[in-house]
């Protein structure tokens, strides 16, 4: 089993920053991908951002240059620095870690709640 705890959400008003991190920890292959979601009031989930273990990262293009992916391998840790906050970005942000081939395996954390006002 795989737990994922975030932190760092909060309110926040438009343009300003936020830096959400998650932490591993339990049965974790030496291969994974570590992914940021998020799931705003009446919409489906949208992924946001990927790190794979050999830091190949992806973007949504709604977030493209304004938010940022890092990860420590060693520590096990993912974070998202989020930048030029709009309220759209306003969601509760999970983090996912998702391992295995055939099958694969997904874990996400309890979610933390990112506001932004207008």
């Amino acid at each position: 089993q795989v737990q994922l705890v975030e932190s760092g959400g909060g309110l926040v008003q438009a343009g300003g920053s936020l830096r959400l991190s998650c932490t591993a920890s339990g049965s974790i292959f030496s291969s994974n991908t570590m992914c940021w979601d998020r799931q705003a009031p009446g919409k489906q989930r949208e992924l946001v951002a990927t790190r794979s273990i050999s830091y190949i990262t992806t973007y949504a293009d709604s977030v493209k240059g304004r938010f940022t992916i890092s990860r420590d391998n060693a520590k096990n840790t993912v974070s998202l620095q989020m930048n030029s906050l709009k309220p759209e970005d306003t969601a509760v942000y999970y983090c996912n870690l998702r391992q295995g081939s055939r099958p694969t395996f997904d874990y996400w954390g309890q979610g933390t709640q990112v506001t932004v006002s207008s």
